[in-house]
């Protein structure tokens, strides 16, 4: 999940409730059935379910045959006339042929840098066959953000042609400074994919994003663990105007040691660029990077089940979750190389094959429901990026899209919440029925994080499609916020794009059955009725979806003066 949407990973504990209540809340949904698919595609034969390596083939296929167990028919791809499993997914795959070699000179002296340990240098995703930068310099580029509706430009006019661009994660306003970017609530432009997409516009040999935890909401084995292996990309007409020659990251020491060669400090520039008039620091600081790279195209799969509405069977209701994870990389401290994803998101995926199943049994609804699991999402929400760019579903016709990036492993919650706080009719629809389980909604605790940019919903919401990526509450019935916001930090700081996210025996599905039950009952009402949510008057992503108003019938509402995000996606 880009990594998304942990943040309330402990939204359960140990059930204090009685017995038949909590059947009730979980309603069809059977905990042990929850557990066991878990058990399986997150154990060490799927092999960490790696997009474009054979344990793809095993978890495709082993999610289909799931699909079609449960009663759904397939709703991919046309083969020979008819649909098939799966949808195609052409992907950019690119991985260093050996370690990069890489020194940043100083003055007076050279210093080596090892990748992974003061560097996490990403393999290039424009399909060059690898990197040669001899010398290039460095330059403090603040937040690398330029955003004319927000009356902020850190770049000033300077020329960023033929430098390498130093820049801080979050927004200019995460911790206290000048700028108008939600405070605490991370926007796009706090993101380091979009500081990326910055830096290839201004033209830049590369950008490196300084590594601190608290900002980027985790630490630097995330960073290293998500940067240092096999990197992937959709196929783009030009993806130099996406990607600038070299994207990484550097540790918070390394930056340190920059700037006091350059006669400053990180807490001067830091505080510096935090103001308006800030302009770019040209640091007495050079790299140079060489290494080879293994580029190629290869074809991945998003795995796609359908059961047909009844009377509106060109309608869909659509429930995602993404089913790869990090696959085989650098072993951890006890030497494990399989990065399970046994939370991320073995759980999303278990839900949503019972979902497939609960629906199949159900009464046919009018609309189609539509149950997709992509690819890829921890390369940068590919699959769902894919897909939103080629349905196989009209877009104008999907009333919903409910997304889910993880589950409650502890046991039952009193709340629940989402990623972010996008305001949309889906929303409330979802309050009303959590109402129903007796259960309160809380906004995104941690809006700093900037989750609303990390699971696949962030893919339909950019085209206009009201989308949510549900998350399971921190107000566990046994500990409370207290209990659970401490085992939410634990997962972050200790497993979290580790090979220790691994299912456990003393997981309690519960939760999560209660989860999915509040979360069915969402989708069907919505597929049996003629409504169609959508995102509040001032979101940016409500004209997106009123210019297809006329697709379902609807009269547009005027459009309001938003400005819409940066046109990608993120990687968590």
């Amino acid at each position: 999940m880009t990594c998304s949407s942990f943040r309330l990973l402990a939204a359960s504990a140990i059930a204090l409730t009685s017995v038949p209540a909590i059947a009730q809340q979980m309603g069809p949904f059977d905990p042990a059935r929850l557990s066991a698919i878990d058990k399986t595609i997150s154990d060490d034969s799927f092999e960490g379910r790696g997009p474009a390596t054979r344990a793809e083939t095993k978890t495709i296929n082993y999610i289909a045959d799931a699909f079609k167990a449960a009663g759904a028919q397939p709703g991919g791809d046309m083969v020979n006339g008819q649909r098939s499993w799966f949808q195609n997914v052409p992907l950019l795959q690119s991985s260093w042929s050996d370690s990069p070699k890489m020194t940043l000179s100083l003055p007076g002296k050279d210093v080596p840098l090892t990748q992974g340990e003061q560097i996490a240098a990403r393999a290039p995703m424009t399909g060059v066959k690898g990197l040669d930068l001899n010398h290039v310099q460095l330059v403090f580029a603040g937040y690398g953000v330029k955003a004319p509706e927000r009356n902020w430009d850190d770049f000033k006019g300077q020329d960023m042609h033929g430098k390498i661009m130093v820049v801080l994660v979050n927004d200019p306003d995460f911790e206290g400074g000048e700028g108008d970017f939600g405070g605490k609530a991370m926007t796009y432009y706090g993101r380091w994919t979009y500081k990326y997409e910055e830096g290839a516009r201004q033209g830049a040999d590369g950008v490196l994003v300084i590594h601190e935890t608290e900002p980027a909401s985790y630490g630097w084995n995330t960073v290293k663990n998500s940067n240092t292996n096999t990197m992937f990309d959709i196929v783009r007409d030009k993806p130099t105007a996406e990607h600038p020659p070299l994207e990484g990251w550097i540790q918070k020491g390394l930056a340190e040691q920059i700037f006091a060669a350059s006669g400053t400090t990180f807490e001067a520039m830091k505080a510096a660029a935090k103001k308006k008039d800030f302009k770019p620091v040209p640091l007495k600081a050079a790299l140079s990077l060489n290494g080879a790279a293994n580029v190629g195209v290869i074809t991945s799969h998003n795995v796609v089940g359908w059961l047909p509405g009844k009377t509106h069977p060109d309608e869909t209701v659509i429930y995602s979750a993404h089913w790869d994870h990090l696959g085989i990389g650098k072993p951890d401290e006890t030497g494990d190389t399989i990065y399970n994803g046994g939370l991320d998101n073995a759980t999303g995926t278990a839900q949503l094959i019972e979902q497939a199943r609960v629906f199949a049994q159900e009464p046919r609804t009018d609309r189609s429901i539509v149950f997709l699991a992509v690819t890829a999402e921890e390369k940068g929400l590919l699959g769902s990026e894919y897909y939103a760019q080629n349905p196989l579903f009209p877009a104008a016709k999907t009333a919903g899209v409910i997304n889910t990036d993880g589950g409650a492993i502890y046991g039952p919650a009193r709340n629940f919440t989402i990623s972010g706080n996008a305001k949309l009719e889906l929303l409330d629809m979802l309050v009303a029925e959590g109402k129903k389980q007796g259960r309160y909604y809380t906004p995104d605790p941690h809006p700093e994080a900037g989750y609303f940019f990390r699971s696949d919903h962030f893919s339909f919401a950019k085209v206009g499609v009201p989308a949510i990526s549900f998350g399971d509450g921190n107000d566990l019935v046994n500990g409370g916020t207290k209990r659970g916001e401490a085992l939410s930090k634990e997962y972050t700081d200790k497993h979290y794009h580790q090979p220790s996210d691994e299912w456990s025996a003393s997981w309690d599905f519960r939760g999560m059955a209660e989860d999915a039950n509040l979360l069915h009952n969402l989708g069907r009402d919505l597929a049996n009725s003629r409504d169609w949510p959508n995102w509040s008057p001032d979101s940016e992503f409500r004209a997106a979806r009123d210019r297809t108003a006329a697709e379902r019938g609807e009269t547009a509402a005027p459009a309001a003066s938003v400005t819409p995000p940066p046109a990608k996606g993120d990687r968590g």
